[in-house]
């Protein structure tokens, strides 16, 4: 079981949580690959890489790469299939006592609703993460993310396919995020998730070509954070649903500014590929900050952002 100390217990979206710390898609493969290093038992919930409808080999390599206080990514959604997740990954995650949160990708509105009619009837899952913000693929994945219009239609579609918690995906590259906020929230999202990857680029200057073979990818890591709490900070006072924070949440410190600025639960990603424990340390840390502060809970933090009017 995972912690006991009630004043670090969520509610994200119907999802139960012990402590309000989750593992970011894509970052945390499907689980089993970091349980030689965390207690999975000891974490709010496992969000595991994107599913598709059928399994996609990714983008072809160079695919990831370092960048200044960040890493550029275009892995492309390499995933097994929502058919070999449910017979092949699901059924260890059972064993944890874990909350584990599936998120969703496709490039057309059925390829989503046929993963999510099929993880609706799984056994062992606790909500879906709808991934409209992918900036890694040719068609589909954020051009969902980046039209009010098409968002709130494919939310609004994949809703009446399932009575699971749906927790929508966030992209950071438009204009004005809270429009689409508040457009999933309106066609049933119960949480959002802000934000995912920031669409960048490398060049090397020798060469004159792009690093990544895809030419583009999706930067992470301590880089983006300032962007990450801004877009949080826009969204809190946009919606009524919980947002879960993440982007660059390297220590506890780090989550507890995402909650300050409006997140009730909070991902760490990139931290994972450089501290795997990093997850565990941030519980720990938020604790100890909740005890400092004589706080006997997280959701007083959750919104307390002090402005000068």
């Amino acid at each position: 079981m995972g912690t006991t100390d009630l004043s670090l217990s969520v509610n994200i979206g119907g999802i139960q949580m012990w402590n309000p710390v989750m593992t970011a898609s894509g970052t945390f493969g499907y689980g089993s690959e970091y349980v030689n290093f965390v207690d999975l038992n000891r974490l709010g919930a496992v969000v595991v890489k994107g599913v598709t409808s059928v399994p996609w080999p990714g983008n072809p390599m160079q695919r990831i790469m370092e960048t200044p206080s960040g890493m550029l990514n275009a892995i492309g959604l390499q995933n097994v299939g929502v058919d070999g997740f449910i017979s092949e990954k699901l059924p260890y995650l059972r064993d944890f006592d874990v909350p584990v949160i599936v998120n969703v990708c496709g490039k057309t509105v059925e390829e989503y609703l046929i993963v999510t009619e099929k993880l609706n009837s799984a056994d062992g899952i606790a909500g879906i993460e709808l991934n409209i913000s992918c900036p890694n693929l040719d068609c589909g994945g954020m051009s969902f993310g980046v039209d009010a219009t098409l968002a709130h239609q494919l939310v609004k579609e994949v809703r009446a396919k399932t009575d699971l918690p749906l927790l929508v995906k966030l992209s950071p590259n438009v204009t004005d995020i809270t429009v689409i906020a508040r457009a999933v929230e309106d066609a049933g999202a119960n949480a959002l998730s802000a934000i995912n990857t920031l669409l960048g680029m490398a060049i090397n200057a020798e060469t004159r070509r792009p690093e990544l073979a895809n030419v583009t990818g999706g930067l992470s890591g301590p880089a983006i954070k300032p962007v990450a709490l801004r877009l949080v900070w826009e969204v809190y006072k946009n919606v009524s649903i919980p947002i879960i924070g993440m982007g660059g949440i390297m220590t506890a410190t780090d989550a507890v500014e995402f909650f300050i600025a409006g997140a009730a639960a909070v991902a760490v990603g990139t931290a994972n590929f450089v501290n795997p424990q990093a997850s565990i340390e941030v519980v720990k840390g938020i604790h100890a900050y909740l005890k400092e502060a004589d706080m006997e809970s997280i959701k007083e933090l959750v919104g307390s952002l002090q402005v000068d009017s």
